[in-house]
């Protein structure tokens, strides 16, 4: 179990604030020249989602679906001119449940992120025996 002191809770405000700037870039990037900009965009959510995994673990990558989710959330709702950046359009739908593809981070195997190293076992008969 880990404790919450001052370094952990700042990991997991960075990887909050990490979600919410891919979610903002992510939220411009997304229509820009179809499909790419939109694959660009959760290609994105997925690399920060590794990196949070890999830092912080599974509180790292839930700070990152929030902070994208949260980013996204705001800047769908219809601006003073009547304009919107998500719009009611496939692509928009795809890129509403982008915090999604954080699961994508959870599901990678925990030995890809275990910090023991990797070595060969030892073999009978061999130097070092």
């Amino acid at each position: 179990m880990t404790i919450l002191n001052g370094r952990v809770l700042a990991r997991l405000a960075a990887m909050g604030l990490l979600g919410v700037v891919v979610g903002v870039v992510g939220t411009v990037v997304h229509r820009w020249h179809m499909p790419w900009g939109l694959v660009l965009a959760l290609a994105s959510v997925l690399s920060a989602s590794v990196v949070a995994r890999a830092w912080t673990g599974w509180a790292g990558m839930l700070s990152v679906g929030l902070g994208v989710a949260l980013a996204v959330g705001v800047l769908a709702v219809e601006g003073p001119g009547g304009d919107v950046l998500v719009a009611a359009q496939p692509v928009g739908y795809v890129w509403y449940g982008g915090a999604l593809v954080t699961v994508l981070a959870g599901l990678l195997p925990a030995r890809w992120f275990s910090e023991r190293p990797v070595g060969r076992a030892p073999q009978a008969g061999g130097l070092g025996t």
